[in-house]
């Protein structure tokens, strides 16, 4: 496989194989055909690597927002909306964008005290937040605000759900044509078994 490039920012999807690797899910050859690919586990993380060969877990394959060929981890962007003093819960999933395919879109439950009222916390101040603490690409073309997140019965937030609210969202642009890459692939040998990251 191809590698990518150990420059810290170019995200890639962890895969391994070797001897500590499962064989496959128990009854399920949909599920196992989809993990596997000529002998590599497709893990569903991403992460970059460093230069230092420092691999850092970014987020989870299928929350990674592609937008205009740039990778925008959900997880990132979530970090920062949670340190606004007024975020309570934050989610960030893609919703459809005519000229970049894809952008973010932001979640969001607000945190109630004494001080607080009803709409004092707009989405044009979200946005504006977003502006002094992200690149550019990563700022969300919409925020949403929810009483509170959907949840599962352990408390995780169910993007599932917000992606289906996300994709009737839309942001007025030019259309064209959106940019694909192609997957070169990381390698990390170790004793027992072999890690690869393959590029989004």
């Amino acid at each position: 496989m191809e590698s990518v490039p150990q420059d810290g920012k170019t995200i890639g999807e962890i895969v391994l194989r070797g001897s500590s690797i499962m064989k496959g899910y128990l009854k399920d050859e949909v599920a196992t055909s989809k993990a596997f690919k000529k002998g590599w586990f497709f893990t569903g993380d991403v992460g970059v690597i460093h230069p230092d060969g420092y691999l850092e877990i970014k987020d989870r394959s299928k929350d990674v927002i592609i937008s205009g060929g740039e990778n925008i981890s959900s997880v990132e962007l979530e970090s920062v909306l949670y340190k606004h003093p007024r975020v309570l819960e934050a989610a960030v999933v893609a919703m459809p964008h005519p000229r970049w395919g894809e952008s973010p879109c932001a979640f969001i439950s607000l945190r109630e005290n004494e001080t607080s009222q009803k709409g004092d916390v707009k989405e044009a101040d979200i946005i504006s937040y977003c502006r002094k603490n992200l690149p550019h690409f990563m700022i969300p073309k919409k925020v949403k605000f929810l009483s509170q997140l959907p949840k599962t019965s352990t408390g995780k937030i169910q993007k599932f759900q917000l992606r289906a609210m996300a994709k009737t969202f839309q942001v007025t642009e030019k259309k064209s044509t959106q940019i694909n890459k192609e997957i070169p692939q990381y390698h990390v040998e170790g004793h027992e078994q072999i890690l690869a990251m393959s590029r989004l």
